[in-house]
């Protein structure tokens, strides 16, 4: 554009991957970014814990890495077969996949308010995933990595299913509790390793059905032939990617998993007596393949080959990136609870294939995000959740930032509103949103929106001169100084994921550009008695404000467009060093405000905001149904068949008015097909009288308007009246 002044430089702007032209690919000789989020399991609503764990955190990442101008791919989708999927669809009385289809589109709304910038979000319910899942399993089979094994499990008589350890409950055969869980009692703490240890064992979804023990057959990965191999590959690639410690891997880089019970990793039953699921594929064997007959694979072995799956829904070359460990750094983000999976379980799978995989690079983990002072609880609803952020009329740029100021990266943290409101009105408003538009409205005010300076300097990066005899040669090179080594910091923080720290640094730039203009004292009698020295401070701030949107856009991206916005310039890459990149003469857009002040007078905001979500307790105890509309999903969540109801409702109303059009189309095709040619002739007169009005009246034409528009009425008229003498003679007829 004429009114931008941008130095020229290659690799300043940010490249923006045009989607029209093909899915992003990795490139050879190159560093490429391969990223994942644990699969959100698809039969609830994700609480403000779930999305800091893992979708926000992996898109904060993604975005920095595409400010690297590095080839980048974010994959994700909902985690779809399993028990709690088939049997909440028995409650609902739908079929498993309609259940998901209707979580599948609550979690695409929430993750799109949340401004969650997949690549691609899928799901694991796709021919592909069956494909590629079934091709593992078959690959471990060739390779000798599976044994059958029997054991009892439980068995609903009423429903005709076998029952997994949540759907089971009954009295603790060493305390007599009387409502321990399948898989451990909560008052002795004692664990099962099979809810077939309980006494009086009964269906927790209907305690009128009856429950029996009946053996069955499953097919078992031979994790004990595989932990030597895992665990090589593990010491590598935990020091090659910067591992931290987690729930799984020590500072030695030693497992620690409770399953090993200090004698190693033990074969695990990797499918399940279910109809939900992706089909046992058949292996040759008469015996094993009647054996695994109407089973499907484990969830836990199935979800985590979602990502390459719901990559191939993406590209039919998904190898390029999920074959290609020389080429692509794979990085996941989760909750601590799915670490053991993604570490252990799904490495081994990769391995035990013996084909080239891409593997894990860098995990990062999370521990838990409470709420107020105590849990996020569907049941009774207690808490934020992904559907309910927008009701506070707060955008989402303020709640990607507080959520990630309290990132639990290395210990438990708390969401909570008054921690919320503060990091609003004291942080974003009072220090970046400030910075920026008091700038951004002194160059508008005192140099007509163009940007101050000497005219012809080349830009670029700046070298610190404190020696200068320049007014301001020290606060000069201070501030340059200063913004150096926090864009160091930051880099690093952000590169080892540490996106909290990556956050806080962010706002310590911003912070030094507020005290760079304190330190200068930019007023009026600066501008009226050193009008060179304010220049160069105006030139330093608006260049920093750059580099403030790059640094910003992984965390909060429409603020980053505001920022953009006000200083008419393009997305750019991220700098290692402060330089001059926009240049004197740039014209800028107006000032706007990128935050709005949260009223709390009193705390009355908080208390409401408290009130409203069930930070109170007492409040909480008192939600009869549990959750909102008696869901425990937690949100408002319809029933599966009122939102099948709904859509098909959606359609035929769709259908109606795509109908009502076409007929209309054809009626005036006709209408069009039987007119006269003095018809005609009389229309075009006056379509071209009517123009020659409107050029009078803006300018573009010369002549008399009232003369005009008084021959245009003539015109309309006898065609008004041809039409009647028409339509009179066709009904004589």
């Amino acid at each position: 554009m004429s009114n931008q002044n941008l130095r020229k430089a290659d690799g300043l702007l940010r490249v923006i991957h045009d989607t029209s032209k093909g899915p992003v690919l990795p490139k050879d000789g190159q560093r490429n970014v391969l990223i994942t989020s644990a699969l959100p399991y698809v039969n609830n609503v994700p609480h403000l814990g779930n999305i800091i764990g893992s979708t926000l955190s992996a898109d904060v990442f993604a975005r920095y890495s595409r400010t690297l101008n590095v080839p980048t791919l974010y994959v994700c989708g909902t985690d779809e077969y399993g028990t709690a999927t088939e049997t909440k669809a028995l409650e609902e009385g739908v079929t498993p996949l309609e259940l998901c289809t209707k979580f599948w589109k609550l979690h695409t709304e929430i993750y799109e308010w949340f401004e969650i910038g997949f690549d691609k979000w899928g799901r694991t319910s796709t021919p592909e995933h069956t494909k590629i899942t079934q091709e593992v399993y078959t690959k471990l089979h060739e390779n000798g990595l599976f044994r059958l094994e029997t054991a009892d499990q439980t068995y609903c008589e009423d429903d005709k299913l076998f029952l997994a350890d949540r759907f089971v409950e009954g009295t603790c055969p060493q305390c007599g509790y009387d409502d321990a869980r399948g898989d451990q009692c909560d008052k002795c703490s004692l664990t099962f390793s099979s809810p077939t240890a309980l006494l009086n064992p009964r269906c927790k979804r209907n305690k009128n059905h009856t429950v029996s023990v009946r053996p069955s057959t499953h097919a078992c990965v031979r994790l004990d032939l595989l932990q030597p191999r895992l665990e090589e590959w593990m010491q590598k690639a935990r020091v090659k990617g910067r591992w931290g410690t987690n729930a799984v891997i020590t500072e030695k880089g030693e497992i620690v998993e409770p399953r090993m019970l200090g004698e190693g990793l033990r074969p695990s039953a990797v499918t399940r007596d279910l109809k939900w699921g992706v089909e046992v594929p058949k292996v040759g064997n008469e015996e094993e393949d009647k054996a695994m007959e109407g089973k499907v694979i484990y969830v836990w072995f199935d979800a985590p080959i979602g990502y390459p799956s719901i990559t191939a829904t993406y590209t039919d070359q998904w190898e390029k990136w999920w074959k290609n460990p020389d080429n692509v750094e794979l990085y996941q983000f989760m909750g601590k609870d799915n670490v053991y999976f993604h570490t252990v379980l799904f490495p081994a799978m990769l391995i035990g294939t013996g084909e080239e995989w891409t593997m894990l690079h860098n995990i990062s983990s999370t521990q838990y995000l409470n709420y107020e002072d105590t849990k996020f609880s569907k049941s009774r609803n207690v808490g934020v959740f992904g559907n309910n952020a927008q009701q506070t009329g707060q955008p989402p740029s303020v709640w990607r930032y507080y959520l990630l100021s309290q990132r639990p990266e290395t210990s438990d943290s708390s969401f909570l509103w008054s921690k919320f409101i503060a990091a609003n009105n004291n942080e974003l408003l009072a220090n970046l949103g400030n910075f920026v538009n008091r700038v951004i409205k002194f160059v508008n005010a005192k140099y007509e929106s163009k940007v101050p300076g000497p005219e012809g300097i080349a830009g670029g990066e700046v070298v610190p001169d404190a020696s200068s005899s320049t007014p301001g040669a020290q606060l000069d090179a201070d501030f340059v100084n200063d913004i150096n080594t926090r864009l160091g910091e930051y880099r690093e923080q952000m590169d080892d994921t540490k996106l909290r720290s990556g956050l806080a640094t962010a706002m310590s730039l911003s912070a030094r550009g507020n005290q760079y203009l304190q330190d200068n004292s930019l007023d009026n009698a600066l501008f009226a008695n050193q009008p060179e020295r304010c220049a160069q401070v105006l030139l330093n701030a608006i260049n920093l404000i750059y580099i403030l949107s790059v640094v910003f856009h992984p965390f909060m991206p429409t603020t980053e467009g505001g920022i953009l916005r006000q200083l008419n310039a393009p997305s750019r890459s991220l700098p290692t060093k402060f330089s001059i990149d926009i240049l004197p003469g740039h014209v800028l857009g107006k000032a706007e405000y990128l935050f709005k002040k949260i009223d709390n007078v009193n705390g009355e905001q908080e208390k409401k905001w408290q009130k409203q979500f069930g930070g109170d307790s007492v409040v909480a105890d008192q939600v009869t149904p549990a959750g909102p509309g008696g869901h425990p999903e937690g949100g408002a969540v319809p029933k599966a068949a009122d939102v099948l109801a709904a859509e098909n409702k959606k359609a035929q109303h769709e259908a109606r008015k795509l109908q009502i059009a076409k007929d209309k189309k054809a009626a005036q095709a006709a209408a069009e097909k039987n007119k006269t040619p003095e018809e005609r002739e009389l229309e075009v007169k006056v379509e071209a009288q009517g123009k020659l009005v409107a050029s009078i009246k803006k300018g573009t034409a010369e002549g008399d308007a009232d003369k005009e528009l008084a021959v245009a009425k003539s015109l309309k008229a006898e065609l008004a009246d041809l039409r009647k003498k028409l339509k009179e003679t066709s009904i004589s007829q």
